[in-house]
């Protein structure tokens, strides 16, 4: 694979894989260093590439599993009741801000809802693009959306019945 094809077929694919890095990392230099990273290993087997169908699905499941092992190891680090803190402060949101309780409640869904979400809501993919990227079969990526749509959805109801009683109250 020559510098100019790896430009066009992989290096392309950078911006769509740090927004999904940065769902899982919830930072934006942890997720580009996880590009970063990644390209560098792309580019050290760019030969053996080009043996792969769909790098686009490649990428995204190298991001994932990259971001998976990071979230891993960090937590490790952490330790558990430094995690909850941490989590805990990461989810704190102003509470007059929607977007922000919405990604909020996003991101504390399980990991394979808050994947399955995030590529078919924000990067719009289809069902069966999703289901050969996360190596899922299609029911259960609809399962998972309806499951991660559903409680996002309670969540808000439950926040905007909070400001409700607030304004009333």
């Amino acid at each position: 694979m020559t510098q100019e094809t790896f430009k066009n077929t992989v290096f392309i694919l950078k911006d769509e894989m740090y927004r999904f890095a940065k769902r899982f990392v919830m930072s934006s230099d942890e997720a580009e260093d996880v590009v970063q990273d990644l390209m560098i290993r792309f580019w050290q087997k760019k030969e053996e590439l080009e043996s792969f169908g769909n790098l686009k699905s490649y990428a995204l499941k190298s991001v994932k599993n990259e971001c998976l092992n990071r979230l891993k190891h960090h937590d490790v680090k952490l330790g558990f009741a430094d995690l909850q803190l941490h989590r805990s402060e990461l989810y704190s949101m102003d509470v007059n801000n929607l977007k922000e309780h919405i990604i909020s409640f996003i991101n504390q869904l399980p990991e394979k809802q808050k994947m399955v979400i995030h590529l078919k809501d924000v990067e719009e993919y289809d069902v069966s693009e999703i289901s050969t990227m996360l190596e899922m079969e299609e029911n259960a990526v609809r399962v998972n959306l309806m499951r991660a749509r559903k409680k996002v959805k309670e969540q808000i109801s439950q926040l905007m019945s909070y400001e409700q009683r607030s304004i009333s109250g």
